[in-house]
């Protein structure tokens, strides 16, 4: 007989009148005549009902979390999940007797400390609200490639291990490549600009590496990026409309594939606006209070501004453009207008940083000039300069962190809780 899933339960119909659906002993619940048990599988849970002497004495010896295939007859009980129960069940074991998980998976919520969690991943993930903050990951994911791909944008993959760094030397993780010196790529940065000059719009889902010694609840070593390049732009106000597009599109995927999953957890959807409204960043100094001569934004202007978006255009993304040339990668295009300035831009979502990006160099000239301002050496960078010799149109791009982007959407508050196996400076495994 085929397996039936708990959640289609309700609407199968077969003509033997059984049903055979196969998962995880959820719970038990013995009494002095019945034992229930409730089945998890990956699509929710079913209540069975025993009554057979026998078949309660085998349950008896079926702990929690043992994997077992159960076929019985469905009936209506308004008050079994999904509104119908399985009775008459036989019941095998597809796994040997589960030993006793070190937290309570059938409990409402997990209840235990993030340490804990993180410690025994491989199983709190199974608890049904971790399961549903990934699936609002994968979701997110799927509707990211859905509308690039819709978009006329090419998937790529780049490497992991590279000769150099693309941002800085301060923050990468040294390895020994066959007796070379490599590293593990900060970002597809340099690869996913060459790609433009072949395929013109591309974009990647993968992980990037950041030897950050940060021990903060929005940090990690090792997280994945949605990166996105694209040419034939006019400034960095085309890549944030791409970016506008591309979050609504997420936004709409994760209602349409994860709606349960957002009801679990109690997650708030946000609203992408047609417009995301944007200050420039000596403006955002000015507001948050902070010197004129400050290179950056630190996390409490990030949720002060935040704040103020909201408050202001009734926006839970605020973009702030015209970050300082100090502050951005050699690779950034300039502002014409005031070339300490850029045409990059920082997307705050709920008062935290989400997405770089903005417009990048294209002419190898003006590489030749940013690198040489910076004491770097063309000869390091030479297969992308190649690139930018032969031909490369104004382009530019963006990467969203995922654990950050999930870390939001769920209200959690720290970044670990949006991780499957999360890497930071303490932790290694599993």
């Amino acid at each position: 007989m085929p397996r039936t899933l708990c959640s289609a339960l309700p609407t199968t119909r077969t003509d033997s009148g059984s049903v055979t659906v196969e998962g995880w002993i959820h719970r038990r619940r013995q009494l002095a005549t019945v034992t229930f048990v409730v089945l998890r599988d990956r699509s929710g849970v079913a209540q069975v009902v025993v009554t057979d002497p026998q078949v309660r004495e085998q349950l008896s010896a079926l702990p929690e979390e043992t994997v077992v295939r159960v076929t019985g007859t469905p009936i209506g009980n308004t008050k079994a999940p999904g509104g119908v129960e399985i009775i008459e069940p036989a019941i095998t074991p597809l796994s040997a007797p589960a030993e006793p998980p070190p937290v309570e998976l059938w409990r409402p919520g997990l209840g235990v400390t993030l340490p804990t969690m993180l410690d025994h991943a491989a199983i709190s993930w199974r608890h049904p609200t971790r399961q549903a903050v990934w699936r609002i990951a994968a979701a997110s994911m799927a509707g990211f490639r859905r509308h690039l791909d819709e978009a006329g944008f090419t998937e790529v993959t780049t490497p992991k291990i590279v000769d150099q760094s693309t941002e800085s030397g301060a923050n990468v993780f040294a390895l020994d490549y066959f007796g070379s010196t490599a590293y593990l790529a900060q970002s597809p940065q340099l690869y996913k600009q060459m790609l433009t000059g072949v395929f013109e719009r591309v974009y990647e889902v993968g992980p990037v590496f950041r030897a950050e010694p940060h021990d903060t609840a929005r940090h990690l070593a090792e997280y994945v990026s949605l990166d996105v390049e694209f040419g034939f732009i006019r400034d960095h106000r085309d890549v944030l409309g791409q970016l506008r597009d591309t979050l609504a599109a997420m936004i709409e995927a994760v209602r349409e594939k994860a709606g349960a999953a957002v009801e679990t957890v109690g997650a708030e959807l946000p609203v992408v606006p047609e417009r995301i409204p944007i200050i420039h960043f000596r403006e955002a100094l000015e507001l948050v209070g902070a010197a004129p001569t400050e290179p950056d934004l630190a996390p409490e202007h990030e949720r002060f501004l935040g704040t103020w978006a909201h408050e202001r255009f009734n926006s839970d993304f605020l973009a702030v453009e015209g970050y300082p040339a100090v502050k951005r990668p050699f690779y950034t295009h300039p502002q014409p207008s005031d070339p300490r300035w850029t045409n990059s831009f920082d997307l705050l979502f709920r008062g935290l940083e989400l997405v770089t990006g903005g417009q990048r160099l294209h002419n190898h000239a003006d590489y030749l000039s940013a690198l040489a301002a910076r004491g770097a050496d063309p000869a390091e960078y030479a297969p992308y300069l190649e690139a930018m010799r032969h031909g490369m149109p104004p382009h530019g791009g963006f990467a969203i962190g995922l654990a950050r982007w999930v870390t939001r959407l769920i209200g959690a508050d720290n970044i670990r809780y949006a991780t499957l196996f999360p890497r930071d400076i303490h932790r290694l495994r599993p």
